[in-house]
């Protein structure tokens, strides 16, 4: 093989291995940063890791939100209507969160099936429920009892 041959040769395999370590580096990046979303009934079973970063959602039970008189430490229920967990929450929640309403969680499942969450999204309007928390309902059979905005039809 002449020199020209080696040297293109070599150039292309140095380009070839440099694509495939970035292509190697992004994929490691980006699965590091998935959040996988769970529904109560999914955590309730322990299929929901266990210290891995998840979302949960589902309705906020009536009744359930307990803060603490000396903290932001807020716990909370959230439920699909099939099963419930309760959400623990260290900080100022969303203006727009209240019982009975559809939320997003973001945080890990203790060892209790507890979700120490880290961050807490409430919808934005009246009619608007997060996806993942309308499907939930759709499964659990519950989308028709409550409305567009996840309240109990009267």
């Amino acid at each position: 093989m002449n020199a020209v041959r080696k040297k293109r040769l070599f150039i292309v395999l140095a380009i070839v291995a440099g694509v495939g370590i970035a292509v190697a580096l992004a994929l490691s990046a980006l699965q590091q940063n998935i959040n996988l979303f769970y529904t109560p009934t999914q955590i309730a079973n322990g299929e929901a890791p266990r210290d891995t970063r998840i979302r949960a959602g589902g309705m906020v039970e009536k009744g359930s939100v307990k803060r603490s008189g000396d903290s932001l430490q807020t716990d909370f229920v959230v439920t699909d209507y099939v099963a419930r967990v309760t959400i623990r929450f260290h900080g100022i929640l969303p203006d727009l969160f209240r019982e009975g309403q559809g939320i997003v969680a973001m945080g890990k499942v203790d060892e209790n099936g507890i979700l120490l969450a880290d961050e807490v999204l409430a919808k934005h309007d009246e009619n608007y429920m997060p996806p993942e928390v309308k499907q939930a309902l759709e499964q659990s059979g519950m989308s028709k009892q409550y409305g567009k905005a996840g309240e109990a039809k009267q």
